[in-house]
């Protein structure tokens, strides 16, 4: 009997949340998977600032009701294709969560045209910016809970 494959959005995105589980906040584990015509370029997860203590070793490090011990996913994976020279303007982004503002803003200043996301996070002030500036935001969040519970 054979499976279906899965879409390269499901593909992605399943990476992506593969990613996530080397999080070190317990409140949110969150994975970022850069690509480039079906090439992952970069990744990232939300830890904390490197060769400093995580979440999970020290606590939460908590702001107006945040963690801010921890780098973004989506920043770790824009500064992980900048250590290793990947050039990202472009390319897509999947997440598994949708950007918070700040990272949104660094999505964008990246040249990352397409931003797929599993869940919606916490700011809706990205919609009105995606469409401003031309970047296509896919809430993927209808078919990568049907993904995932299909495979469970």
């Amino acid at each position: 009997m054979s499976r279906e494959r899965a879409s390269w959005d499901e593909y992605f995105m399943n990476i992506a949340r593969e990613v996530g589980t080397r999080s070190t906040c317990d409140r949110k584990h969150v994975g970022a998977v850069i690509v480039r015509e079906r090439c992952i370029l970069a990744t990232g997860y939300n830890g904390s600032i490197r060769g400093l203590p995580h979440c999970d070793d020290d606590g939460h490090l908590m702001q107006d009701g945040h963690c801010v011990r921890t780098v973004h996913a989506e920043a770790n994976a824009i500064v992980q294709a900048a250590r290793n020279g990947s050039r990202i303007d472009g390319s897509a982004i999947y997440v598994t969560a949708s950007p918070c503002w700040n990272c949104f803003k660094l999505i964008a200043n990246a040249g990352i045209m397409r931003i797929a996301f599993g869940e919606f996070y916490r700011d809706q002030r990205i919609f009105e910016f995606a469409a401003k500036l031309s970047i296509e935001l896919i809430d993927l969040t209808t078919s990568f809970s049907k993904a995932v519970g299909a495979a469970t």
